[in-house]
């Protein structure tokens, strides 16, 4: 690295976040250095080989990004992203077979099916559903000046276009439990999709964010088959990482930010800390920053309070991520593990050669037992307390659908699918934050023994091996996450879209205080939760309008969203982008 070395912008961290609008920026033919702290960029997009020819996913898998601009805009076919759409008959799968219970197999009604179809817009002649999740998650917050209302959040005007009895004054107001009740009967299944958002991003139980919720669940059920990417999200990554490299971009790793440079008020580069495996330790930014690491690191570690208010720091001190964090197990096993026999016709809907048990939640007895479980999480703050039998977990789907590149089978044993469920952050635990280190022996038989309530083949003499991940651990393999989990904030009423306590600041569309500043992280800003590339493509926004970047005639903004005044418009004219 030259002593002088700049670039138009500077990016704090390599994860998909940072690197996804470094592939953006970069394609707008601005000059972009990413700064990743660990050995590789990535973040929780990541694979791990924990033994010869076994490959593992200790964060996530599934992809939230279904309708995501980004897949067209950045083309990201051409940098080898390929689906691996499983084999999974969804209406077989929710419709007939059914959810799992403490007493079997539970099926849903027709009317939880259309229900479902209706919340989600497949019901409509030509069905919105790509247009609702778009409003939802991919597109900016208004600016200050728009007063949010019925008539102004971007998906309350979808469903008042396309499904106008779905507009009703309360559904702002409603948990997504009050949603469910609305439009599905069976309790088991609304317990299953309540599950599946308060580890995607929103809780069943949270007041003012049902849709948000709801759709967390659906962006996994896009088209009607397992969003899951080929070679899950790292295989992802590599096409973000391939398309950002191609367009100019420079990824530095082992390169840990010490210091976001302010000068006047204004972010002007960066300094690297001593460890940081080059020579010179400074990189300037002539047009932007862009933290892309999370809203406390950014504002307590790598500025200080030099050039913030006392304030604005409690304010960011005060910040909650408002969920818990998860445990995720994968084992190894002499023989596959199986469904219990009350369970067997799951096995009709199982993926791979084995057969492999996939995709489900247990017990998905009741709302109140869900209770029980986010109370153990998140209000007792300690190790699990519940039962095994009353542990609630998820199954998540098989970690590949091909069967070229299964990883189910090995010439010693077969792998399952990651199971996983909540568990204190580390940060919060009652005990300290080593507290589910020190137990994790007596964690790992613990949740074997609550799996064991629905699988077969969790005994000892059957398990070669048991991988799992602490939220401390999983912590430490992405330095960049606070809470333990990939979600961040999370979007709950009082942090969804416009209402974050900092938008004051103008952080609620991605600016900052410091001028030249901006934040790019699932921790600090709209949506939160796990929708890959919509906090990239909400920020281009901003950025287009405080004259960072004029993308091409490839760039297309939400169509619900509104230029703030007095600022460059992000919706091209002519094919530029004009005021």
């Amino acid at each position: 690295m030259s002593r002088e070395e700049r670039y138009d912008v500077v990016i704090v961290g390599g994860g998909p976040n940072g690197t996804t609008i470094a592939a953006y920026l970069s394609k707008c033919g601005l000059s972009v250095c990413v700064l990743e702290e660990r050995y590789e960029s990535g973040g929780s997009c990541e694979s791990c080989t924990p033994m010869p020819g076994v490959q593992i996913f200790p964060h996530a898998q599934l992809m939230y990004a279904g309708p995501a601009p980004g897949f067209e805009q950045l083309e990201l076919h051409k940098y080898g992203f390929r689906m691996s759409w499983s084999p999974l008959d969804l209406e077989k799968s929710m419709g007939t077979i059914g959810q799992t219970t403490t007493e079997g197999l539970v099926s849903p009604t027709l009317e939880d099916m259309m229900g479902f179809a209706k919340i989600s817009g497949l019901l409509a002649d030509p069905p919105f559903m790509t247009d609702l999740l778009r409003a939802t998650f991919w597109c900016p917050p208004h600016p200050p000046e728009v007063e949010v209302t019925d008539e102004t959040v971007p998906y309350m005007q979808v469903y008042k276009q396309h499904q106008p009895d779905m507009w009703t004054p309360e559904l702002r107001e409603m948990t997504m439990f009050d949603l469910m009740d609305e439009h599905m009967k069976t309790e088991s299944l609304k317990v299953t999709l309540a599950f599946a958002a308060w580890g995607s991003g929103a809780a069943g139980h949270w007041e003012g964010v049902a849709i948000p919720a709801f759709l967390a669940v659906v962006l996994l059920l896009i088209p009607g088959h397992l969003s899951y990417p080929r070679g899950g999200l790292h295989g992802y990554f590599h096409a973000i990482l391939r398309c950002a490299v191609d367009h100019g971009a420079v990824i530095r790793t082992c390169c840990p930010v010490d210091e976001i440079i302010v000068s006047n008020g204004r972010a002007v580069g960066v300094r690297l800390r001593e460890t940081a495996a080059v020579a010179e330790k400074t990189v300037w930014a002539d047009k932007a920053v862009i933290s892309a690491c999370d809203v406390k690191q950014t504002f307590q570690k790598l500025i200080g309070p030099n050039h913030l208010d006392r304030a604005f720091l409690q304010q960011i001190d005060d910040i909650s991520i408002k969920g818990g964090s998860l445990f995720v197990s994968t084992f190894f096993t002499r023989k596959p593990i199986k469904w219990l026999p009350k369970f067997k016709a799951m096995e009709e809907v199982a993926m791979g050669p084995h057969k492999s048990p996939f995709g489900t939640t247990y017990p998905a007895d009741s709302r109140e037992l869900y209770l029980e479980n986010v109370a153990d999480v998140d209000s007792w703050k300690g190790n699990p307390a519940l039962p095994p039998e009353k542990l609630m977990w998820l199954l998540c789907p098989s970690q590949a659908f091909d069967p070229t590149d299964c990883q189910h089978h090995h010439p010693k044993g077969y792998v399952s699918a990651p199971i996983m469920q909540g568990l204190t952050p580390h940060q919060y635990h009652v005990e300290g934050p080593e507290a589910l280190d020190k137990e994790k022996d007596k964690i790992n038989a613990y949740v074997r023994k609550a799996y064991s309530q629905a699988l077969d083949g969790l005994d000892d003499d059957n398990v070669i091996f048991h991988w799992s991940s602490t939220p401390r651990e999983m912590e430490f393999r992405n330095t960049g996450l606070i809470g333990g989990t990939w979600c961040g904030r999370r979007h709950c009423e009082d942090e969804l879209w416009t209402n974050s306590p900092i938008a004051g600041s103008g952080m609620g569309r991605y600016r900052t205080p410091i001028d030249g500043l901006y934040l790019c992280h699932q921790t600090s800003g709209h949506p939160g939760g796990l929708c890959l590339m919509a906090i990239p493509y909400n920020l281009m926004h901003i950025l287009i309008e405080d004259g960072v970047a004029e993308p091409g005639g490839w760039w297309y903004p939400s169509p619900w969203y509104i230029p703030q005044r007095e600022k460059v418009s992000a919706v091209p004219r002519q094919g530029k982008v004009s005021a």
